[in-house]
């Protein structure tokens, strides 16, 4: 018989019986679905947080009092917790110390009692916005650009001027149709005349990067204190060659600054862009291990159940295959027959399974706001192993098929 023949057959079969072989295919479905659908999910946020973190710029060093991500035992987080706030003033003399190697791009620092709310006249933004203290580096460290009005200045932040620099979001929110520089809007208690506007600049990780104001840090200071609020700093390496001395000298200084002593550990952390992106790996690494852990389990349930039908259609059709071995079907085009009917139903339920897998996991991206990817590798690695589920777990009914003797099989009732 023609292979063309054969394939005929194998889909007619399959056509004869749809409802038994659509929930076999469900089985297969369901595993390349779950697997599919995470990794689609996980490539889709590992994008959005490489682009993401783009905040930090070209060689930027962050040093902070905490680190980034979760701490896993309590002798962390005790440790972590009994850690001294970074002041405006050490940050000072950090700047002093590092001048000559690399500039001092950026001091930070964020309220952190009540959610702050923006509010100019009988408008206001909702009660989540960004809201800190900082210099004029503060662009450069952070990707941000001036649309319109000015940065800050030395000056500014010597003087403690009661200004600020808003993003799009608020402009929206609070000056809609005017324009709001020299507008004074008032933030947690306190005014502040509005000097620039942020270029627009989007959402990262979900949340909007406009929605933001930024004040003088000597004058966030001395508006809410110092009191339970660490200083960020933001330095930039003069290039990627210089880099790691860059790293060790701040690691240094830092300690110095901080007065500890050369048996002591650092009570602070330094992290790039790499460094993040790094924990979000290893989190990444975690869920899709154990989606893979469960659509094997998944997968190799659904294999038994493709066997198990094989098994139940070898049996049903045993007289059509003594009818054909009879006229002079080979043992081959039996096993091919039966080998490409399970192939074809492993395959079709993994094929809808990546379908269905891609639409959910790009849906769970867009909810996350995440750019919508197609995990091309996993979606070939999953038709290749359905494919060989389909020729393992059917090779056996179809050599059992292929091996009936035709007399007995035409007996058969």
């Amino acid at each position: 018989m023609r292979f063309k023949d054969i394939l005929q057959m194998a889909v007619g079969s399959l056509g004869a019986n749809k409802l038994r072989s659509s929930l076999t295919m469900l089985g297969i479905t369901i595993g390349v679905f779950s697997v599919i659908g995470v990794m689609t999910a996980v490539s889709a946020l590992r994008q959005s947080v490489e682009s993401g973190l783009s905040f930090l710029g070209s060689n930027i060093i962050q040093i902070a009092k905490n680190p980034i991500g979760p701490q896993n035992d309590d002798s962390s987080r005790r440790k972590l917790r009994a850690r001294r706030d970074i002041k405006l003033t050490e940050a000072q003399r950090f700047v002093q110390l590092m001048e000559g190697i690399s500039p001092v791009i950026c001091l930070k620092t964020f309220q952190n009692d009540e959610p702050p709310q923006a509010t100019y006249e009988n408008r206001k933004t909702t009660p989540n916005i960004t809201f800190g203290g900082s210099n004029q580096y503060f662009l450069d460290a952070n990707q941000y650009s001036i649309e319109f009005g000015r940065n800050f200045t030395v000056e500014d932040n010597d003087l403690a001027r009661s200004i600020a620099i808003i993003g799009k979001g608020i402009v929206d929110k609070l000056f809609p149709g005017e324009n709001p520089l020299g507008k004074r809007i008032k933030v947690a208690g306190h005014t502040y005349t509005v000097v620039g506007i942020f270029a627009e600049k989007g959402t990262a990780f979900g949340n909007s990067q406009d929605d933001i104001v930024m004040v003088p840090i000597t004058r966030f200071i001395t508006d809410y204190g110092s009191a339970r609020r660490s200083v960020n700093i933001a330095i930039q390496a003069p290039s990627q060659a210089l880099y790691n001395d860059t790293v060790d000298k701040a690691i240094t200084v830092m300690r110095i600054v901080r007065g500890l002593r050369p048996d002591q550990e650092n009570d602070f952390e330094l992290y790039s862009n790499d460094s993040l992106i790094a924990i979000f790996a290893k989190v990444a690494d975690v869920v899709s291990a154990g989606a893979f852990v469960i659509s094997s389990i998944a997968l190799l349930a659904a294999g038994v159940g493709i066997m198990n039908i094989m098994l139940v259609s070898v049996t049903e059709r045993t007289k059509e295959i003594g009818i054909r071995k009879s006229i002079g079907a080979r043992k081959v085009s039996i096993l091919t027959q039966f080998l490409i009917e399970s192939v074809c139903i492993s395959v079709a339920g993994g094929l809808l399974g990546i379908l269905v897998g891609i639409g959910a996991g790009n849906g769970a991206a867009l909810l996350l706001k995440a750019s919508v990817v197609f995990p091309w590798g996993w979606a070939l690695t999953a038709i290749v192993v359905c494919g060989g589920i389909g020729i393992t777990f059917g090779f056996y009914p179809a050599w059992k098929a292929a091996a009936l003797d035709p007399i007995e099989a035409l007996r058969y009732e």
